[in-house]
């Protein structure tokens, strides 16, 4: 079986999206909140060659502002997929090796049902009447996609941030399905601080007039300066105050003088400007305000009556988790509260602080002992679970 054609769409449909399928016709999937979702889309992209008793699935989860496209050029932005320093031939998840899934997530904006896709129900656009949707949602979604590519288990779900959300909602939810889980940067709940950046940037969003209520594509506007402020304030918060220090400093921005105004003066403010509008063109608003809501509400442990190790109790998986010294929104003391939940459950499980002062954002960048670190955990979990090299 093929898993990367589709030859029911169109050819720019697959340029942009990669493969979308259609879920939830005969079953719907409940959502947490109630709702019923179905039939809905979700689209994915893989990468490498599934082998023949199809044990070499990896599943990778996306962050919050990321997508299918992982690796080689982005058909929108035109730039490298988002983690191609990790996905590739001879790299971490080595496509020579494995074969790579990534779906886009449930209430996301590349193809998958969200606000800004059509509902096959009624044939009209979702817009606000989308369902509130959780990180337990998103991973049923995607479990019910490899149910219907027939891939029963996979040898590693792997993500960083909110990607690595869904890696431990998938060990906790579906452990007999997983043989290794490696969450990176995240925690087993939002903390309140986070929950507050969130919502500073929903205000700013929901706020701007041309919002309309969350029916701005009907009317073809766009909330960009809401957008566009949501992007500048979170980015602050994936970098460290020593990273935003080395390269920007106080540094001017095309001149030689401060102005005595409100334009960029500074580097950074022009950095963050861009970025905020550069994120525009790529991303939709009511996608920003759904999934940064499911992040507010993951909570893993109050799922298991306020006990975390309850979450994976019995678990037979293995997990290398994964934080960096200057992340400042989801600090090693979270990462740290996962692993002694784990031990209390004797679990099988590894642990690694990556020394950088790149921020949140480490997973995304070139930090070789992070990558290393990776590597060496997937070879070893590889050689157990018997993939040759």
């Amino acid at each position: 079986m093929d898993l990367r054609s589709n030859a029911t769409l169109d050819a720019q449909t697959i340029k942009r999206f990669g493969t979308v399928v259609e879920l939830g016709e005969h079953t719907p999937l409940t959502l947490d909140s109630g709702a019923v979702l179905g039939p809905f889309h979700v689209a994915f992209q893989s990468y490498g060659e599934l082998n023949a008793d199809r044990s070499n699935v990896v599943l990778v989860c996306h962050a919050l502002t990321g997508d299918q496209h992982i690796s080689g050029k982005h058909p929108v932005t035109g730039v490298k997929g988002w983690w191609d320093m990790i996905v590739g031939p001879g790299k971490p998840l080595d496509t020579d090796r494995f074969f790579v899934i990534c779906s886009n997530v449930l209430g996301g904006c590349m193809g998958t049902a969200g606000p800004n896709q059509i509902d096959l129900r009624t044939g009209n656009l979702y817009g606000p009447d989308f369902p509130v949707v959780t990180i337990g949602d998103m991973v049923r979604a995607q479990a019910m996609l490899l149910d219907h590519l027939g891939i029963e288990k996979l040898f590693c779900v792997i993500g960083g941030s909110m990607g690595g959300m869904q890696v431990l909602e998938w060990a906790s939810t579906y452990p007999e399905r997983l043989f290794a889980a490696v969450p990176i940067a995240c925690a087993s709940r939002h903390s309140a601080q986070n929950i507050a950046f969130h919502e500073v940037g929903r205000q700013a969003i929901i706020t701007d007039p041309d919002w309309k209520q969350g029916n701005y594509l009907q009317t073809s506007t766009i909330p960009r300066q809401g957008l566009a402020v949501a992007r500048m304030m979170a980015h602050i918060t994936y970098l460290s105050e020593a990273a935003l220090g080395r390269k920007f400093g106080r540094n001017l921005q095309d001149r030689f003088a401060l102005t005595y105004g409100f334009e960029a003066d500074f580097q950074v403010e022009s950095y963050l400007r861009h970025q905020g509008q550069s994120f525009v063109e790529r991303f939709d608003a009511n996608s920003y305000l759904y999934i940064t809501k499911a992040m507010d509400y993951f909570d893993l442990a109050a799922d298991h009556n306020g006990d975390l190790a309850s979450a994976f109790s019995g678990t037979t998986t293995r997990f290398c988790l994964i934080s960096f010294t200057s992340d400042w929104l989801f600090p090693t003391a979270e990462s740290r509260e996962i692993v002694h939940a784990l031990n209390a459950v004797a679990a099988n499980v590894s642990f690694v602080e990556i020394e950088t002062d790149t921020g949140h954002d480490a997973f995304l960048l070139d930090v070789p002992e992070f990558h290393a670190a990776l590597k060496g955990f997937l070879n070893g979990a590889a050689a157990h679970h018997g993939l040759n090299n």
